[in-house]
Formats: C-alpha cells, structure tokens, sequence
C-alpha cells in the first residue's frame, strides 16, 4: 500500500511540475541565448511589413487602413502591379509587384490567410507528411504549386522590371502566414532556376516571411537561411505549429463556417449546441502541446518529413515572465537547428501576435530604438559593417555544420553543397543533372500543371476548364 501511495506522490509531482513548466514557458525563452540584431540588418523589416499590408489596401492614394504610426510611407506611383482574388483564379493569395527605387529593390508582396476565403484553405490543406519532395528535402505540397504557379505568371515582369533597373535591384519575395510560405518557395525556386529570371544569381533574391508557415524541411530551412529571412513577434502560434496545420485550420474553418449557417438560417437548438461544441483553436493549442511535448527532440530531428518555419529566425520579444504590460522590444536573430521554436506557447497572446498590423508596429518600435541606441554612441564601432556580414556567412556556414554532427537527414555543409547539388535533387519532380543541379523549370510546371487548348495553366488535380 505504501509502494502504491509513494509511486501516485511521484507521478502526481511529475505531471505538476510539466503543467507548471508549460504554463509558464513564454515566448521568449525561445531566443534567450540568441545575439541582438543591429539596425542595419533589421531596418528593412518594418517597410517590408507596409508593403505586404499594402496588398489589402484597392488604392494607396486613398488608403481605408493605414497602419497606426506613420502610415504606408509607400510611393503609391511606385506599385508596378496589383492583383486580386478573382485575377489569381483561386490558384495563390492576392499579391502586389512595388518597385522600390529608394532600396534598390523589386518587390513581389503576397498577402497572409483569408478566413473568408475558400481558395486559400485549399492551398494550406494540400499537404500530408511526406507528400512532396524538392531539392532533397520536403516541402509544403500546395504552397509550392501555389509559388510555382505565381512565379511562372509574374517571372516575365519581374525579369523586365530586373532588366530595366540595370540588373542592380534586388528581387525580394515576402510574405505574411500563408503568403509567407508562398513566398519563401519561390525564392527557393528562383535561386535553384535564376535563369527564369533573366540570370539572377542568389546573392540578389532576398526573401522575408513575416509569421511565417511551417513549409520546408529542416535541412532546407538551413540552407537557404542566408536568403530567406523570418519574422517572428513573441507568441506567435503560426511557427510553433508542426503538422498537421490542416487539422487546426479546419477546425477554424468549421466553426467560421458553422457561424455563418446560425446567422443565416433559423435552426434548432440542439443544432446550435452541437455547433458550439466543436473544436477550435484554443482548445486544439494544448492538445497539440501535450503531444509534441512528450516527442524527444532527438526523433524529430530525425524525421526528413517534418516541416520548420524557413531560413534566419527574427525573433521581437516584448514580454517576459511575471512582468506586466509590454516592455521595449528587442530584436534577437539566428539561425537555429535544435529547438527551432518547438513549443506552443499556452498565451491570450499566441493568436493576436501572428497578426500583421501587431508585428509592423513592434518592429517599428524596435527599430527606433535600435536607431537611437546606435546615435547615443559617440566612438567609432570596434566592429565594422563587413564584418558584421562576415559573421553572417560564418553562422550560416557553422548551422549547416551544426545540421550535419546532428545527423539531420539530406544537410550538407557548404562545401559539400555545391559538388553534389545535382545529385540531391529530386529527380521525380524534373531535377536534371546536366543543368548544374537546377530545377528544370518546364518538367516541374508540367509534373504540376495541365494545360487547357487556350495554353493556360491548371492544377491537375482540378477538373480542366474547357
């Protein structure tokens, strides 16, 4: 009896102490060993927040919803393109093409999920563990026909605006939630296919994925942290949530559209009580945080399958534990392999945080005050510019490193990268090996796509039109 009471005492102090640790893990604890970022690295990422915010807007001359500090600061003659649900054919999220003449940079903006919109979740739920392979490791399924069929649509814009500026102007993919993954494949597709483009070379596709979807695998993820960068605010559910992201975002879809059928239609009680009794997504949040606690981090890291939020992380952290209200925000960066944000954070912050207005004002007040810090100083810096950007190189080159002493299945250091790029592509989906290792652009759209007898372009998986 004694032996029974003791082993309930134990297992009672066990499963208190993981709810404690749980219910007090915070976002930033994340990054807490992570360096600051430096305003000059970081400077672009609020401008970059406008922009995508701008996809929303019909007319910046006239702007309906302008961000709270300041505005768009756009150049509204500067937007080349807009594009909306109906001209995208339900294929990808509306996007916007904005030249940027004071950065020096060609902007292809897509904006984030749509609840209201069908065609979106449609992309997001494309997508099953494993289902597609790319450049020897997995990808988000719909999301990279979504970037495929984009790319393929805007490649002669961008080549032209690329040409016309000189070939000076950088070519910059970003993107909020969903259009975040849509953008970072397709800086992906451009770097491994530069020649679309009009012979891009990589160090002028830059990408900013802005809370950003679980779309590539870890080993990917790595490799192209030195294009693709992600922006993180605090909590944010959106990164944190491995797959399957389908079972949460139907369960919204569920009751978003088990809303609609109560406003529209009078129905039972009962009826009414069953649709309340559905699940949503802060129910699901600590369910999927108990299962993913219990995964030893070793197994996962193993797992080829499993997806991770892309490239260099961008962590704004302006909360801490048993602090109240927000305090200044700071901006920490890396690129991380183990403990890529993997925990659900259990917040009334963990939804508000993924919205886009949210992170453009933090990182606004973040970069201001990064600004003011640096003017404070009065001494030259100790450590120049370039070699703040050789010290990016190096920890690009020592996270490949790092995903190789892990064993991360398909990572290769960057030597290794460039001899055997050829033979890691994945053949299945058009990769040829007499082409330096590049995706053959025609076979992967053909491996995607059908065409109608007008030429245009059309899921395989959709009934063609006639």
């Amino acid at each position: 009896m004694s032996l029974t009471c003791g082993l309930e005492c134990v297992a009672c102090f066990g499963f208190t102490r993981w709810i404690y640790k749980r219910c007090t893990y915070i976002g930033s604890n994340d990054s807490i060993t992570w360096p600051l970022s430096t305003p000059s690295e970081f400077t672009i990422i609020p401008h970059i927040c406008r922009v995508i915010l701008a996809v929303n807007e019909p007319d910046l001359h006239n702007p309906k919803f302008p961000p709270f500090n300041g505005g768009y600061r756009l150049n509204p003659d500067w937007v080349i393109k807009r594009v909306t649900y109906e001209q995208t054919q339900n294929q990808s999220p509306p996007y916007i093409i904005y030249l940027d003449h004071n950065n020096e940079q060609i902007i292809l903006a897509v904006r984030g999920l749509n609840l209201a919109k069908e065609s979106d979740y449609k992309v997001l739920l494309d997508n099953k563990l494993g289902m597609q392979m790319f450049d020897g490791g997995f990808v988000h399924h719909g999301l990279l026909k979504s970037a495929i069929w984009l790319l393929k649509e805007e490649s002669e814009t961008l080549k032209r605006l690329w040409v016309e500026n000189g070939k000076r102007y950088q070519i910059v993919f970003a993107g909020h939630s969903l259009g975040s993954g849509v953008a970072a494949l397709m800086a992906v597709l451009v770097v491994n296919h530069g020649d679309a483009l009009g012979g891009v070379s990589r160090s002028m596709v830059k990408c900013y994925a802005v809370a950003p979807a679980r779309c590539m695998s870890l080993n990917l993820a790595v490799k192209y942290a030195d294009v693709i960068n992600s922006v993180i605010l605090q909590d944010d559910f959106l990164p944190r949530t491995a797959t399957p992201l389908e079972d949460i975002f139907r369960s919204i879809l569920c009751k978003f559209l088990g809303l609609i059928v109560i406003l529209r239609s009078e129905i039972s009680l009962s009826l009414i009580s069953g649709l309340n009794g559905l699940d949503s997504l802060p129910c699901l949040l600590p369910l999927y945080c108990l299962r993913d606690t219990f995964i030893p981090e070793g197994r996962k890291l193993r797992d080829p399958r499993r997806l991770y939020a892309p490239g260099r992380m961008y962590h704004i952290v302006e909360r801490k534990f048993c602090r109240c209200g927000r305090f200044p925000p700071e901006v920490r960066t890396a690129i991380p392999v183990e403990e890529r944000f993997e925990h659900i954070v259990l917040s009334c912050n963990a939804t508000s945080d993924h919205g886009i207005i949210w992170i453009e004002k933090e990182a606004q007040k973040a970069l201001d005050m990064m600004q003011g810090d640096a003017e404070t100083v009065t001494t030259a810096p100790t450590v120049p510019r370039f070699e703040r950007m050789q010290t990016q190189e190096k920890e690009h080159k020592d996270a490949l490193e790092r995903a190789v002493t892990l064993n991360i299945p398909h990572s290769e250091t960057l030597e290794e990268e460039l001899p055997k790029d050829s033979e890691t592509k994945n053949e299945s989906l058009g990769m040829s090996k007499s082409n330096e290792g590049r995706t053959n652009w025609d076979h992967l759209v053909a491996k995607l796509f059908n065409r109608n007898k007008s030429g245009n372009l059309y899921l395989k998986k959709d009934i063609d039109a006639p």
